[in-house]
């Protein structure tokens, strides 16, 4: 048996020592010698679990254990994961983990440390759930130049908007029907404000440039002002209201351009339909063109199996490090500013005339039927140009158009 640690056992811990016991058979197929969780590092007991005798509050009886060759880190936070996580790396150890905000805020530099100490530091879980993403572009994209990653990262908040959009109900409606069910936090702030989703799409455009790119450096717009007259709207040109991460890569620069934002999606479009708490991410390649990758992107058992199959490549690899192209070197960032967009805009009725005179005469008209309200479509323009415009207008409000 190959021994491992759990560092952290609430939600995704507690289901990474459920996938290895449940599924130990199919571990063995890729594993011979098996699994077996050795230690569980939580500030808390767990009597009347089975796993009550493997619980300890000291970092340094995993650490010192030479048994101990892969932890998985499922804390949550900076520190004091980062900590343990550094510690058990400058001893050969490898980490995997779930720790989205970890990873943004310091993974080039525990990879580093890994690719020094010859063990590895992987993450697949922090950006899809159940969705393999991260090694697909480490592995089976390694002969690409990814120009697009465009993804559903939250599954909170597409159910709310599929909710609003399928019931007919207000934001706020929408958003208990999440809490009740189990979907949103009794806080929801990181989800609908798309925090979480702008950590996620910062992961991933760190991952293609192999640079780092931090959530605070990409513009962020949540859901919370999105209300039912948008979605009636969207559906009235077609389209449906998606909270996306967007990632740009231009290849004769180098510069990645990066978003998060709801958006209005095309009918037709591979996203368009990706529903309740699904997630999806779509990668463009120069020379494989469109791939999706689709499932739950959150969830127990989902993130836990993607730790899991961290856990069974970082054993395969012992005493070696497995490249995960990521450098601590930060990324250059394009002006986000001169990115071309069309957008939807809605504007008092009595401000019709003023938006066709600072949108010019190919803005194209949308109705639903409120006299008290004008609403259009405008051709591409740049962000910084909208910006200057639309802030003429009292009480307008926009979204992106894919």
């Amino acid at each position: 048996m190959t021994e491992i640690a759990i560092i952290g056992f609430g939600t995704v811990g507690s289901g990474i020592a459920e996938v290895i016991d449940e599924n130990q058979a199919e571990i063995r197929r890729e594993l011979p010698e098996g699994i077996h969780v050795k230690y569980i590092l939580d500030i808390r007991d767990f009597p009347g679990s089975p796993y009550a005798d493997r619980v300890v509050h000291d970092i340094d009886v995993i650490l010192n254990d030479p048994e101990i060759s892969v932890i998985c880190e499922t804390m949550g936070g900076k520190e004091p994961a980062f900590t343990f996580s550094k510690r058990a790396l400058e001893k050969g150890i490898s980490v995997c983990t779930s720790n989205k905000e970890l990873v943004d805020a310091l993974g080039g530099t525990l990879a580093v440390i890994a690719r020094e100490h010859n063990c590895s530091y992987l993450f697949e879980a922090s950006v899809g759930g159940g969705i393999p993403i991260l090694r697909p572009l480490r592995s089976s994209f390694a002969q690409e130049f990814i120009t697009s990653v465009i993804g559903i990262l939250n599954g909170t908040t597409n159910y709310i908007l599929t909710k609003m959009e399928t019931e007919d109900l207000d934001f706020e409606e929408a958003l208990r029907q999440a809490q009740d069910n189990g979907y949103a936090e009794r806080n929801p702030e990181a989800d609908i404000e798309g925090y979480d989703p702008c950590r996620k799409i910062a992961i991933l455009a760190s991952l293609v440039t192999g640079m780092n790119v931090k959530y605070q450096q990409v513009p962020c717009e949540g859901i919370s002002k999105i209300d039912k007259k948008d979605l009636q709207y969207a559906r009235a040109i077609g389209r449906a209201v998606k909270l996306l991460g967007v990632c740009r890569h231009d290849r004769a620069t180098n510069q990645i351009l990066v978003r998060t934002a709801p958006y209005m999606v095309p009918k037709g479009h591979p996203l368009y339909s990706v529903e309740d708490v699904f997630n999806a991410i779509m990668v463009h390649g120069n020379m494989v063109g469109d791939l999706m990758f689709y499932g739950s992107g959150a969830g127990k058992l989902p993130t836990a199996s993607a730790v899991v199959s961290d856990v069974v490549e970082c054993i395969q690899n012992a005493g070696k490090n497995i490249d995960i192209g990521l450098r601590n070197q930060p990324a250059v960032m394009g002006d986000a500013m001169a990115e071309k967009v069309s957008f939807f805009v809605r504007v008092p009725a009595e401000q019709a005339d003023k938006a066709k005179t600072y949108f010019g005469s190919e803005i194209q008209p949308v109705s639903i039927g409120v006299e008290s309200e004008f609403a259009f479509t405008t051709p591409e323009i740049t962000e910084g140009d909208f910006a200057a415009r639309i802030k003429e207008f009292d009480g307008a409000k926009s979204i992106r158009l894919l």
